[in-house]
């Protein structure tokens, strides 16, 4: 991969965005982020996956807007799509995904950790989706995603009127769930990371599954699909190995399966 970092701590992938100075998304690299999410999927050992930008001031600044400079429809298309595609393959993926915003979250910038199940973002971040402002709209599900974090109200000034920001703010609407000191993100994502390898990825992946469910699915039906996917997990090596670690008073050491 050219433009993406990869890292494995455990059960972790550490992803690292990495496009100076300002670790903008081309279409190269959003292909690179829709295969790897397809190959970390297919990887057993990987239970959750902490994606960080390079360097100290940016975490992502979106689209390089250069890409858009000649109005042409085609190019519009394909990164439209692109950009669809693997943040939807991010929002997919079967463990749990936790943007650490380092730094500056700007448009496609925001719309990744937006993907993420987990936002942590260090004290000096900045977050904005300033689409309009130059024409254009948050088309990698900045729309939807934010929306259903922060309610429509904050959705709208941050997209209607180009609000940006601090992590201070994002932490009181929603936008993120920690807040951190500089330079320390990563580690605060990657230890959070690892509580998750003490869970059954398999139930964890069907846990994640019904909570997003929620997002278009009725409330009835969702009910029905948790107690299907309850009895489905009887099924698996993991619920046994869980009950019977559990009355061993030991670790469960999980299989993935």
């Amino acid at each position: 991969m050219d433009f993406l970092k990869l890292e494995t701590r455990g059960h972790t992938a550490l992803v690292t965005i990495s496009n100076p100075p300002a670790n903008t998304w081309t279409e190269q690299s959003l292909g690179e982020l829709h295969s790897l999410v397809a190959e970390l999927n297919a990887n057993r050992d990987i239970y959750a996956l902490v994606i960080t930008g390079e360097g100290e001031k940016f975490f992502s600044a979106g689209a390089d807007l250069k890409l858009f400079a000649d109005g042409d429809k085609a190019v519009a298309v394909t990164m439209a799509r692109r950009f669809g595609q693997a943040f939807e393959a991010l929002s997919g993926f079967r463990g749990v995904s936790i943007a650490a915003i380092n730094g500056y979250a700007m448009g496609g910038g925001l719309e990744v950790a937006l993907a993420c199940d987990i936002r942590l973002a260090e004290s000096q971040a900045q977050m904005a989706l300033p689409e309009a402002t130059v024409g254009l709209l948050p088309c990698a599900g900045g729309t939807q995603n934010i929306t259903a974090l922060v309610g429509e109200g904050w959705a709208k000034r941050m997209i209607l009127c180009g609000e940006r920001i601090g992590a201070e703010q994002a932490l009181r609407i929603g936008l993120v769930e920690e807040v951190v000191e500089p330079g320390s993100v990563v580690d605060h994502a990657l230890a959070l990371a690892e509580k998750v390898g003490k869970q059954s990825p398999v139930a964890v992946s069907a846990c994640k599954t019904l909570i997003q469910s929620g997002r278009t699915m009725p409330r009835s039906q969702a009910l029905g699909l948790e107690r299907e996917l309850f009895v489905d997990l009887f099924d698996s090596e993991d619920q046994t190995e869980g009950v019977q670690a559990f009355l061993d008073k030991r670790p469960a050491q999980w299989k993935n399966r």
